[in-house]
């Protein structure tokens, strides 16, 4: 009932009770188990006191309650008071019977028998017993169940929440980080919904016990004049020490929250940050492959321009990645700044994003310069070249038959000495100084074309110098008149002219040096010749340019086969000389083949293929490129050779036979730079068919001119293909049984394959792979591109078979929703779908264009 001795020991009260007998051992265990449990520990050491009401009934039954209490009393007894029954006849058993059974009881403590309530008052204070006892003390069963009932379910809903809040706090520190921005939201949206609704569930744990607490104060703030009992007291304390520990696990768990809240939102800014950084660097690499890809300083003042405009357009199309950049730098400094926990992981991709965008600046800065200096450069040139031609056409304008007479001939010093005034308005009095200023920047190509205008400036001014000395002795000394005589022009260039009847004196110099095969130009003999036999009939710049071609065309073909045949005879031949078998190193020993490739079949074909004719046919050099275009797959077999090459040589290119071989030559660059000029020359033929294109718009042969092109570009392509091709590893299969290689290239690739376990599928939605394709006309190879250094060189790159599709099987599905770059190629069915992202747009559509015609073919083939 919440009684205390007076030493404060809880007393437990035996009413009345004629079951008490009835009740299982176990019941009664349980009972008084869970009543010696409800006081506080330093109570209830201080010990319990009994109080057995047996008055109305028989000895038997006070003397089956000891028995009970002494074998299953759980606490500690202080004392044990017995009310014995008021019969006189049980009374005096009850005397009788404690004196005989005490020790049978086996009870440490006092065992005290009672007559009456007021003898227990002599113990007892009333306040601290019951009105059945004689006490004050206010007791009410039924209030007494529900309090400890509500206690002890508050009790346990506080147990239960603690451990759901350990459970979610466990969950939250072994939860690893998602890898993308929406795994991370949906994460950090369910993991808030979770804590929302565990606070809810405090939030009712706390008003739950602070409306017990009210309950069981209800009687003193009911009446000021009411006290708790020392049990009451004990329950109010008990809530608040359940309501106090509710505080500490919810503090607790508050601040294990914002840690985790915090480290998940860190998480989210991070992915935000790591996919906006992977755009902007997309967009960036973009930029640079582009910037890059202006290697060309140009060949011609036009050119240049062009140049110049692409590069400015390129700056302006690359504002708007770097002012990006730049931002997404700044907000990765912050996120630092404000201790994100990824500071490895976000620092050095600002440093990355920073260091492109100073490259591109100042690539771009170079690029600027140089170009710069290029325009110069091709202005110069143009400006000799035109004071070259305007010279010879000082030189064959002045008549013969005037510079005979003194007069005549002084008059013609005059022309010549006002025109090379001009030599020095155009920088052409030290021409070599002003040139070697741009030496870094120029190519062979630029360098040979200046070569030829420094020697042509050297000629020309020789070809004054004579005509000055002999002017100047006509003005000096009149000579006998003369008849002129015209030359015969030459038929050719590459034919000697044929012999010219010369007359006496100084007409004959006057045309001599107009013909000299060393000196003039072709198109420049012509005009000298027509100016000396009529009217000057100039050529049409078109056919002057095409010429132009054909000459470079036909002067790079002869320094080109040359070369081939000074490698094979100077270098292929020299490896089967008894000689010099001892400077052969043994890695190179029966690998010339290797070394060498197919360059004796490439060298066989240029020589025994003359292109000379075209010089007075410009129309048939289409038609000449078109007839070789089976001939020209031998570079092919060259390229794909190339690697194997490259490799060796850098194993022996130091050996002292290559540099005994290179001496006796007398060649400026070591082998391996000539082993590229078969590379070099495919790619020039295809610049001088566009060249050769552009001066024969809207003419004859326009339509063979850009089939020409149209075949060396897919030349180049396949041997750039089958370059790749090489380089394929891991497929058990024979690529060559695959059909025609058509396209190859590297895309993003997403797989959702029906069979697939869930969580790859998950994956595969925002993880692309990186996978190199190989279409060919029987197949589609998935490929892993690996790159790696080869003994400090540039990186090779290998191609690691993935997976491959066959052609007859596969469908397309041209458009991927909200992204017009990818596209779809499925496999029985929509079993496996890949979805392929191309780098644009035209890329994709290129693709999707090759693969319809592979599918159609395959369709008609049915059919």
């Amino acid at each position: 009932a919440g009684g205390r001795g007076k030493d404060g020991a809880p007393i437990i009260t035996f009413p009345e009770f004629a079951g008490f007998s009835d009740i299982p051992d176990e019941d009664f265990l349980n009972v008084v188990t869970y009543l010696t449990s409800i006081p506080s520990l330093e109570a209830a050491s201080i010990g319990f006191i009994i109080i057995i009401d047996r008055r109305r009934d028989k000895w038997s039954a006070v003397k089956a309650s000891l028995t009970r209490i002494a074998g299953a009393f759980p606490g500690n007894l202080q004392l044990v008071f017995v009310l014995r029954p008021s019969r006189f006849i049980q009374r005096t058993i009850a005397d009788i019977g404690i004196k005989l059974y005490r020790d049978d009881f086996k009870m440490k403590v006092p065992i005290i028998m009672l007559n009456s309530v007021s003898d227990l008052h002599g113990y007892i204070d009333k306040s601290q017993l019951t009105r059945e006892l004689g006490g004050t003390l206010e007791y009410g069963h039924s209030q007494w169940i529900h309090h400890r009932t509500a206690i002890e379910n508050f009790a346990m809903t506080v147990k239960t929440t603690a451990q759901m809040l350990q459970t979610f706090g466990t969950d939250l520190a072994e939860t690893e980080l998602p890898n993308d921005v929406q795994c991370t939201e949906d994460l950090l949206s369910a993991h808030t919904d979770h804590h929302s609704k565990l606070k809810d569930e405090l939030k009712l744990a706390v008003k739950q016990g602070a409306t017990l607490l009210t309950c069981i104060r209800e009687p003193v703030t009911r009446s000021a004049n009411s006290k708790l009992s020392p049990d009451e007291l004990e329950n109010v304390a008990t809530v608040e020490r359940l309501l106090a520990q509710l505080d500490e696990t919810e503090k607790a768990f508050d601040q294990f929250w914002t840690k985790h809240h915090l480290k998940l939102e860190q998480c989210l800014q991070l992915r935000h940050f790591e996919h906006d950084f992977r755009q902007v660097k997309l967009a960036l690499d973009n930029l640079m492959e582009g910037q890059a890809g202006f290697a060309d300083i140009g060949d011609s003042v036009t050119r240049v321009e062009h140049l110049l405009r692409e590069q400015k357009h390129l700056e302006e199309k690359g504002q708007e990645p770097l002012e990006k950049a730049q931002s997404l730098a700044l907000h990765g400094e912050q996120l630092i700044q404000n201790n994100h926990y990824a500071v490895d992981s976000i620092r050095p991709k600002c440093v990355e994003l920073r260091r492109i965008c100073d490259d591109f600046t100042n690539e771009t800065k170079k690029k600027y310069d140089i170009l710069g200096k290029s325009l110069e450069l091709h202005k110069q040139l143009d400006k000799a070249s035109q004071w070259c031609e305007a010279g010879i056409y000082l030189l064959a304008s002045q008549a013969v038959d005037k510079c005979q007479s003194q007069e005549g001939a002084e008059t013609a010093l005059v022309e010549i000495e006002k025109f090379l005034v001009t030599a020095k308005e155009h920088h052409l009095s030290n021409p070599k100084e002003f040139y070697n200023q741009f030496d870094m920047i120029l190519t062979p190509e630029i360098k040979a074309n200046a070569q030829r205008i420094l020697q042509k400036l050297e000629d020309v001014q020789e070809m004054f110098d004579k005509r000055q000395i002999s002017l100047k002795k006509l003005a000096a000394k009149q000579t006998r008149p003369v008849q002129p005589v015209a030359p015969h022009p030459e038929s050719s260039p590459k034919r000697a002219s044929p012999k010219i009847t010369r007359p006496a004196g100084q007409s004959a110099f006057m045309f001599s040096f107009l013909f000299n095969k060393q000196l003039l130009s072709t198109a420049a003999k012509e005009n000298a010749y027509c100016k000396h036999q009529g009217p000057f009939k100039k050529q049409s710049k078109q056919n002057s340019n095409q010429l132009h071609i054909i000459n470079e065309l036909i002067e790079t073909e002869r320094v080109y086969v040359e070369e081939l045949q000074s490698i094979i005879e100077g270098y292929a031949s020299e490896m089967d000389n008894p000689n010099l078998v001892h400077l052969i190193p043994s890695a190179l020993q029966n690998k010339k083949e290797i070394l060498f490739g197919n360059l004796p079949e490439i060298y066989e074909f240029h020589n025994r293929h003359e292109i000379e004719n075209c010089i007075e046919n410009p129309e048939l050099l289409a038609r000449c490129f078109l007839k070789r275009k089976e001939d020209l797959q031998i570079y092919e077999k060259y390229c794909q050779n190339k690697p194997r090459s490259e490799a060796l040589w850098r194993q022996c290119g130091d050996s002292i036979f290559f540099q005994e071989c290179q001496r006796k030559l007398d060649h400026k660059l070591s082998l391996d730079a000539y082993l590229l000029k078969p590379v070099q020359r495919i790619t020039k033929y295809q610049l001088l068919l566009k060249e050769m294109l552009k001066c024969s718009k809207n003419s004859e042969g326009t339509a063979e001119l850009e089939e020409a092109l149209a075949t060396m570009l897919d030349i180049i392509k396949s041997v750039n293909d089958s370059m790749h091709q090489i380089a394929i590893t891991g497929y058990e299969g024979d690529v060559s049984e695959l059909g025609k290689l058509l396209m190859q290239g590297s895309f993003n690739v997403w797989t959702d394959h029906k069979k697939g376990h869930n969580k790859v599928k998950d994956l595969a939605r925002f993880k692309p792979m990186q996978r190199h394709l190989f279409l060919y006309t029987k197949m589609l190879l998935f490929c892993k591109k690996r790159e790696e250094n080869t003994d400090g060189h540039e990186k090779t790159a290998s191609y690691s078979f993935k997976n491959s599709l066959k052609m007859s099987t596969v469908g397309i599905t041209e458009n991927v929703k909200g992204d017009n770059k990818k596209f779809e190629i499925w496999y029985n069915g929509r079993e496996e779908v890949y979805i392929i992202q191309a780098s644009s747009v035209e890329l994709k559509n290129t693709w999707i264009s090759e693969i319809r015609k592979v599918l159609t073919g395959q369709l008609e083939a049915c059919r």
